[in-house]
C-alpha cells in the first residue's frame, strides 16, 4: 500500500549544482539535504520544505521537464510569486484549475515547478 511520496526527482545538466543551490535555497526557501557519500560522487543535490524533498540528480542527456512537474502547495501565493519575480524568474499565472490559485515557473535549468494554494469557499 502506498503511504506518501518520498521525493520527486528532476534532472538537471552536470555543472549546475550552484545554480540550483542558490534557485532552491534563496529563492524558494528550502534547505539543502546532505546525500550519502556513494550518491554525492554523482553530482545534483536534494532539497527539503517541510515534508517536501525534490531531488536534482544530474543527467548526461539532459532535456529539462516542459510539462511533467512537481506541484508544490505554498501559502500566500501571491507573496510567493513576488519573491520569484524579484529574483528574475518568470511567473505565469493559470486560473484553469478550481478552487486553487496557481502559477507556473521554471528553475534555473528549465525544469517547470507548479506553485498553487486552495482557495476558501
Amino acid at each position: 500500500m502506498i503511504v506518501a511520496v518520498d521525493h520527486v526527482q528532476l534532472a538537471a545538466p552536470a555543472g549546475s549544482e550552484p545554480a540550483l543551490r542558490t534557485y532552491y535555497v534563496d529563492v524558494l526557501g528550502m534547505a539543502e539535504l546532505p546525500k550519502p557519500p556513494v550518491l554525492a560522487a554523482r553530482g545534483g543535490c536534494w532539497f527539503q520544505a517541510g515534508p517536501v524533498q525534490l531531488h536534482l540528480g544530474i543527467e548526461a542527456d539532459f532535456r529539462p521537464a516542459r510539462k511533467a512537474h512537481p506541484g508544490l502547495r505554498v501559502t500566500d501565493i501571491e507573496a510567493f510569486a513576488e519573491r520569484l519575480e524579484a529574483h528574475g524568474a518568470q511567473v505565469r499565472w493559470d486560473a484553469g484549475l478550481p478552487g486553487h490559485r496557481r502559477f507556473y515557473s521554471c528553475d534555473p535549468v528549465g525544469n517547470r515547478l507548479e506553485f498553487l494554494e486552495p482557495v476558501d469557499g
